[in-house]
């Protein structure tokens, strides 16, 4: 039994839910467990004791353990960046020295003694805006409080009051009834991708708005657009300009080690090859100006961390996946082609190892987690959290940077209808210089929820499309040989029989039929053969 069970310090049930500040309350939760599990101890050093203090070995032992049982941080952590951590707890005074000294002090992990200093080390949590109609700051409407034309009404008893009230209002004014109408433009059809997009979000996250996470300065409806409609048959986005596109040589180096051990005849081949050529994708990635997810996403990508628990699972996927609808296409291009990258390369056992130390996946994850997250002001937890969001990226890729269907139709339908209906004129000034009159905004019926068992089989669904797809490449992969194409049909067919049945019907009889057994030779035929020999 650990310290801290006897302790009584529960490492692994509180969860900091998404909202504002969420990498701050993090932070004051973990140096809370740590201030109140954390052994202390008599020690003696140098001829003098010490009382209520504990080595830096010690610390990072408990340290390390009460991480990787947090599920706000999980297994992924490891040693090294726990001790990196304990050197962040002592530049802000969250420990000392036994001389009392900190922040420009180093910490190793060794024997060194270390103490808690009397004062609080928590950080202050910035007071939240004032509400509306109170004196001070103003609070920034949240999408469910905007006004405007584009307003979504989820019921049909809204439907109901609405054309009522419509009704109503042409009986009783027929004269103003008349409303002038426009053309649906193109800056409206971008607000109702970027509102629809928004307002998912919002549900999912189950805030009570997104301007706590979100700057909507940073939300571009050309890049949700783009990501959208413009991919490849493999669910890569497509970039307009080439120039924004991986290098070339940058591409190969990542082909080459995703198909390992099947490389280019004109590559070289020496021992420690694979490593050099990981050593350059690895390279190219850290000197990019800023990481994948974007400094201005960042607060969001941390708060949907808080989704990352195996209940919830589904719904992480699902913000995960709206979330990086918002990333400039550049940048999700480049985060899909990595993740595919670093899932083939994790599950190759034919890859040789990368590092003498270090296992395949946890290198994976650790190589490229800063090169996915990180704020522009250095954040103490920055590492912890790009390395648990990285390690779930990797494993859920396939279903994460895929394009969500629904969103897409959902979207389609609601312009398509407004295309038919036109747009009311909402402030057509009247002749007279009167008020204008408005028309009210027509009633919108926004995607209905699905039931979990509609959506396991949609899941399922686009499971056997995504295997579908696989099949055709290796099929039509031109620098594949013959012998290898053939024996990765026969495991797939083995994994995949149905998939494989439905794309070759006439195999899946012949095997049939082969299986049947044969009719042995007629015993008046094997004897005629013999006398024949012996003639």
């Amino acid at each position: 039994m650990t310290d801290c069970v006897i302790l009584g310090i529960n490492m692994s049930t509180h969860i900091i839910t998404p909202g504002p500040y969420r990498a701050t309350k993090l932070w004051n939760e973990i140096t809370h467990l740590f201030r109140a599990g954390m052994p202390l101890k008599k020690h003696r050093q140098n001829l003098r004791n010490y009382s209520s203090c504990f080595t830096a070995l010690a610390a990072v032992d408990w340290l390390h353990q009460m991480l990787c049982s947090n599920s706000n941080f999980g297994p992924d952590v490891t040693r090294q960046q726990t001790v990196q951590l304990l050197k962040k707890f002592l530049k802000n005074h969250v420990i000392e020295d036994v001389k009392g000294r900190w922040g420009t002090e180093d910490l190793e992990d060794n024997n060194t003694l270390y103490r808690f200093p009397s004062t609080s080390p928590l950080k202050p949590i910035p007071c939240p805006a004032v509400p509306s109609g109170s004196k001070g700051v103003k609070k920034r409407p949240s999408l469910r409080d905007k006004e405007g034309f584009f307003r979504f009404k989820s019921f049909k008893k809204n439907e109901q009051e609405a054309e009522e009230n419509h009704q109503a209002e042409e009986e009783k004014a027929p004269e103003e009834a008349h409303v002038q109408r426009r053309e649906l433009t193109e800056e409206d059809e971008r607000n109702i991708w970027r509102d629809t997009t928004l307002t998912h979000l919002q549900k999912i996250l189950a805030v009570a708005s997104l301007d706590e996470v979100l700057d909507p300065r940073s939300v571009n409806p050309h890049h949700i657009i783009h990501n959208m409609t413009k991919v490849n048959k493999h669910g890569v986005v497509a970039l307009d300009d080439k120039t924004d596109d991986l290098p070339h040589w940058v591409l190969s180096a990542m082909k080459s080690l995703a198909n390992w051990p099947k490389y280019d005849s004109g590559e070289p081949s020496y021992p420690g090859f694979e490593r050099d050529v990981f050593k350059t994708v690895s390279d190219y990635f850290y000197g990019l100006p800023q990481p994948l997810l974007t400094y201005e996403l960042y607060e969001l990508f941390i708060n949907v961390l808080g989704l990352l628990r195996p209940q919830n699972e589904r719904v992480a996927i699902e913000a995960l996946q709206l979330c990086t609808l918002l990333l400039p296409p550049a940048s999700r291009r480049k985060l899909q082609l990595l993740m595919r990258m670093m899932a083939r390369i994790s599950q190759n056992v034919d890859m040789p190892p990368l590092h003498p130390a270090i296992g395949t996946r946890t290198l994976m994850v650790h190589a490229f987690s800063s090169c996915v997250l990180g704020s522009a002001d250095e954040c103490d937890l920055d590492e912890l959290l790009a390395t648990r969001l990285v390690s779930f990226l990797m494993d859920h890729q396939q279903s994460i940077l895929s394009v969500p269907e629904y969103l897409l139709g959902a979207i389609n339908d609601h312009v398509r209808c407004l295309r038919a209906a036109q747009v009311p004129v909402e402030d057509v000034a009247n002749v007279d210089g009167s008020e204008p009159v408005r028309a009210p905004p027509p009633p919108y019926t926004f995607c209905r929820q699905i039931s979990a068992a509609e959506f396991e089989h949609q899941k399922l669904s686009y499971s056997q499309k995504a295997m579908e797809d696989l099949l055709e490449v290796l099929v039509s992969d031109q620098n594949m040989t013959e012998k290898d194409r053939c024996k990765r049909l026969k495991q797939f067919q083995k994994q995949y029989p149905d998939i494989y049945s439905r794309r070759y019907p006439a195999a899946e009889k012949a095997g049939k039929t082969d299986n049947k057994p044969k009719m042995k030779a007629p015993l008046l035929i094997r004897r005629t053969k013999a006398f024949g020999i012996r003639s």
